[in-house]
């Protein structure tokens, strides 16, 4: 029987583990073996560099900062599995953990398996991936590579229009590529995006291929009115189409909003079943930063201790 198991090794993970070892929880973690797709420490190990985590005064490699959370959740002696959880059954306390043939019962848990940002798939895009396409332009768009360069951003949402606008502090220029002939965003929105000078609103266009050396120089648009494609020199390419969050192994059997994200209560981490807890990007849509990611872990550790007691 085991006080307390968390799944995930992102931010979040890391973060209630370093807290749950020290507070003598003997934690086990599952870090995910290429779950949803991404290697064990989440999507910052797809991050080249991260310039807004504290105490990296000169920037750090993402999958070094990873790697350096890892190491101090287990010198705090959280005990590491690289395997992906399959499923669990939160029925009846204690909850049933399966890891393949496993099955591991615990008082607690920590949900921490992130949320993976929703990829075109177009050709071009793993080669250029961190190499100037991202799915952030708040952790990203400040880069030393995306500055003062024509930038463009996918999507016709709110996110999108606040990537546009955000990216339009450092960029020259920033392109919206918008699928339909309007926006999907609420009015308000809409309106910030038509008051920036430096966003210019590509309607009825697609992104079918990115090209470049080394990095991303330019992408073929296709104008679905007119049928017809084109070649448009950009220096980065951000993706502001949406998120999927990791919860499909969970089966319904926690609250889930219509996204699919983990609904915890107002101001904690607690969810629908008492004594499961959810920490970072699965059950944030709105922030998605490391650094909130790790505050949440921190308070999903401290609230296990407490429900343990």
């Amino acid at each position: 029987m085991e006080n307390l198991i968390i799944i995930g090794s992102g931010p979040a993970g890391h973060t209630a583990g370093i807290y749950a070892g020290r507070a003598m929880l003997a934690p086990i973690m599952f870090e995910g073996n290429m779950a949803g797709g991404v290697s064990a420490g989440g999507q910052l190990t797809t991050t080249n560099e991260v310039e807004n985590f504290p105490g990296f005064p000169n920037g750090i490699n993402g999958t070094e900062l990873m790697e350096k959370m890892r190491e101090q959740s287990l010198n705090s002696g959280v005990k590491i599995e690289t395997k992906t959880v399959d499923k669990v059954d939160l029925s009846s306390s204690p909850f049933a953990v399966y890891v393949g043939d496993d099955v591991y019962k615990t008082k607690s848990l920590i949900i921490s398996t992130g949320a993976i940002a929703k990829r075109l798939g177009i050709k071009g895009e793993s080669e250029f991936w961190q190499k100037g396409i991202s799915a952030c332009a708040i952790c990203d768009g400040a880069l030393p590579i995306f500055r003062n360069k024509v930038l463009g951003v996918v999507g016709g949402g709110d996110s999108a229009i606040e990537e546009a606008d955000h990216l339009s502090k450092y960029a020259s220029k920033v392109y919206m590529f918008v699928r339909r002939d309007e926006f999907r965003a609420s009015k308000v929105m809409q309106q910030r995006a038509f008051d920036n000078e430096k966003i210019e609103i590509l309607w009825n266009t697609e992104i079918k291929e990115a090209k470049g050396e080394n990095v991303i120089k330019s992408v073929v648009v296709y104008d679905n009115k007119n049928d017809r494609d084109y070649d448009l020199e950009i220096g980065g390419l951000f993706y502001a189409i949406g998120h999927t969050p990791n919860t499909k192994f969970l089966d319904g059997q926690i609250e889930l909003d219509q996204d699919g994200y983990i609904i915890t209560k107002s101001g904690t981490t607690q969810t629908s079943v008492p004594g499961v807890f959810a920490a970072g990007d699965v059950q944030d849509k709105k922030f998605r930063q490391a650094i909130t990611s790790a505050g949440t872990g921190c308070m999903a550790s401290m609230e296990v201790e407490k429900y343990l007691k």
